[in-house]
């Protein structure tokens, strides 16, 4: 039960931070904001102050913003108060503010986790592969690979992504045997597989498998704040190549987007795990709802910034028409993608 109310924290946090990017930047740029709310539905509390109304809506999934003359059936005055009365660059900074706090949240939290502790799978070998080069060299199960031709690594993650650029010539492992340092000269074995994103592509292996082994890596406040930064630039790069290989069909589409009941599964089985993998799957989320939200497809905040392109291009608005379309569109595209995204989320939960 706990762990459940931990992951509705969170997701509260997440919503909160975002909404109140849309509102700072709108009252720092003059729009009148006329209601702030934390989920959705006929609220369960109400206050009024400063001629804002704050509320929680009954379905606690989501929140908004309301600014005035942000209605398209509102009759505007040309009042500077009004969002569609601002300059487009003001407007813009307004759309994009909520996606930048889910971002930075993700970004401090990430710093969080290297501040107290990242967990990682050392490089002490668990199992050797039969016939492969590591074997044949002479290596041995408990090895624990210290550096790869003279490049220090720190962790298994780090070791297999070196290892397999390895196409070509010899590679020297440096290892550590009960205290004592060798140098194994290897012949890499070159297979074309495929990448996480369905690409064709040439690795290195070896035939080393990890063992169960765990460490923590720990830093410093600032280097905490430079590996979350490095960690985070890589999850972005990763997150967007994995977008666009579903785009383009190299990855399929069923197997690899999680809805709703899926991420809500995961996080509960992270808060279940330990303070840390909460943590960490938490950054993730906000980041990338952070990067969801900036794609440019209507009703995200990312459609919006769209059309504020397409009225600096053409010197006027799209009008109302147009834009209500759109947005129709993309919120029928949002639902069907999330009926499919949830229908797969119960088949795996069924094992299926």
């Amino acid at each position: 039960m706990l762990s459940w109310i931990l992951v509705v924290l969170a997701f509260s946090v997440m919503i909160i931070i975002h909404e109140l990017g849309h509102f700072l930047v709108a009252r720092r740029v003059g729009i009148k904001v006329e209601t702030f709310s934390i989920g959705f539905g006929p609220p369960i509390f109400s206050v009024k102050k400063g001629g804002v109304e704050y509320r929680i809506g009954a379905l606690p999934l989501g929140g908004y913003v309301k600014l005035l003359g942000e209605d398209p059936s509102e009759k505007l005055t040309g009042d500077k108060s009004e969002l569609a009365s601002q300059p487009v660059g003001n407007r813009f900074k307004v759309f994009a503010a909520g996606s930048a706090l889910n971002y930075l949240l993700g970004y401090v939290l990430l710093s969080v986790v290297f501040m107290i502790g990242y967990p990682v799978i050392t490089t002490k070998v668990g199992a050797l592969v039969e016939d492969y080069p590591a074997k044949k060299a002479g290596m041995q199960v408990g090895d624990r690979v210290l550096a790869i031709d003279g490049k220090a690594v720190g962790d298994w993650e780090e070791l297999t992504g070196i290892m397999h650029k390895k196409t070509e010539g010899d590679v020297k492992l440096t290892i550590d045997r009960d205290g004592k340092k060798l140098d194994l000269v290897i012949r890499p074995m070159v297979r074309e597989t495929k990448d996480v994103f369905g690409n064709k592509v040439r690795i290195a292996q070896v035939g080393i498998m990890n063992s169960d082994e765990r460490s923590v890596q720990k830093y410093g406040f600032f280097g905490s704040f430079a590996a979350g930064g490095k960690k985070l630039v890589n999850f972005t790069y990763m997150t967007y190549k994995g977008l666009w290989s579903l785009i383009t069909g190299k990855l399929p589409f069923k197997e690899n987007v999680m809805g709703p009941v899926g991420i809500f599964g995961t996080m509960n089985a992270a808060a279940k795990i330990g303070v840390v993998p909460f943590l960490l799957l938490t950054a993730l989320i906000s980041a990338l709802l952070g990067m969801f939200n900036v794609l440019p497809v209507p009703p995200l905040d990312g459609g919006l910034i769209l059309f504020l392109g397409i009225e600096k291009i053409m010197g006027r608005p799209l009008s109302r028409r147009v834009q209500e379309v759109a947005m129709q569109a993309g919120w029928m595209f949002f639902i069907a993608l999330m009926l499919f995204a949830t229908y797969g989320d119960i088949f795996r939960m069924m094992g299926k």
